[in-house]
């Protein structure tokens, strides 16, 4: 018999689902460390977060921590893998088209102004010494990669604590790790991973890897008249054009899925061939709510 819990963690939903009940307590805790050590590493709105302190580097080394390291390069890896579609620079992107705070206190501005992407090549990662370099001016935002990155992490991380096949769930980037139980882990995918377990829908069973939704319905705001969704063209800065309302993709980990989905999401009519020669199972919504499947993705 599965257990779970829900609660509100790095401005999200984080759930934890355990095939064995009395591992559930174990796996919570080991869950929430992760989340608090990921929020202080790459929160771009904690003052004392380790990004914050490198984007204020203006262009000098800067001595970061192992966790940081690692979600950077996960971002890098996204970026190179969709020839830039998901683009960790995008942080001035993001704050002058308006999301410059914790989205729960985030206000309508009067004005906003497109930035496109400071350009990723441009990020220098020396790991020797453990520093990072990057050009005065450009901001980091790892929004798209690190949340997946702790999914990944915090379930292998309980998988091993407890012994016990987990799910974990942030805001629709899951990663499962450890024996799954029968029949797989069953998985609603919906716009919104706020929706009941009875909402609408597909269900789908998951046994390995990660599964990770983007989506142009929440996460928007208002600024200068105008309504903004998160997923920006970092070529411009401005929110991808909507030809999909959401994209949920299967990879062999949640930050894999999670780069799949945000880039199909970018790409518009061009992400089905894409995903289809990746190989990658993915469920793509119009925004008349015409639904695509590639690469076996179960209909």
């Amino acid at each position: 018999m599965l257990a779970s819990r829900t609660w509100d963690a790095i401005g999200t939903t984080a759930q934890v689902i355990v095939a064995e009940p009395d591992a559930l307590d174990k796996a919570v805790g080991v869950v929430e460390q992760e989340l608090a050590e990921i929020d202080l590493a790459c929160s771009r709105f904690r003052e004392d977060s380790e990004l914050v302190a490198l984007n204020r580097s203006k262009g000098r080394p800067f001595r970061a921590g192992p966790l940081l390291l690692e979600a950077l390069e996960a971002g890098l890896r996204a970026a190179a893998a969709t020839d830039g579609d998901v683009d960790p620079t995008v942080g001035r992107s993001m704050s002058s088209l308006g999301w410059d705070r914790d989205f729960a206190v985030l206000v309508e501005k009067d004005r906003f102004e497109l930035v496109p992407a400071g350009g990723w090549r441009a990020i220098r990662i020396d790991r020797g010494t453990g520093s990072v370099t990057i050009p005065a001016g450009t901001e980091i935002d790892l929004g798209a990669t690190a949340k997946a990155l702790c999914a990944d992490r915090s379930a292998r991380a309980a998988a091993e604590a407890t012994g016990s096949g987990v799910l974990v769930n942030l805001g629709g980037d899951l990663s499962v790790a450890g024996s799954p139980p029968a029949g797989g882990w069953s998985v609603l995918v919906t716009d919104d991973h706020r929706t009941p377990a009875a909402g609408d829908g597909q269900t789908v069973s998951i046994e390995g890897g990660g599964l990770a939704t983007s989506s142009t319905t929440v996460r928007r705001w208002r600024a200068g008249g105008s309504e903004h969704h998160h997923i920006l063209d970092p070529r411009s800065g401005a929110p991808a054009g909507e030809v999909w309302r959401t994209v949920s993709v299967a990879a062999a980990s949640c930050v894999d899925a999670n780069t799949a989905s945000t880039a199909a999401i970018v790409r518009g009519r061009r992400a089905v061939d894409w995903l289809e020669s990746a190989g990658l199972p993915a469920r793509l919504v119009a925004v008349d709510g015409v639904v695509t499947y590639t690469a076996g993705w179960p209909r």
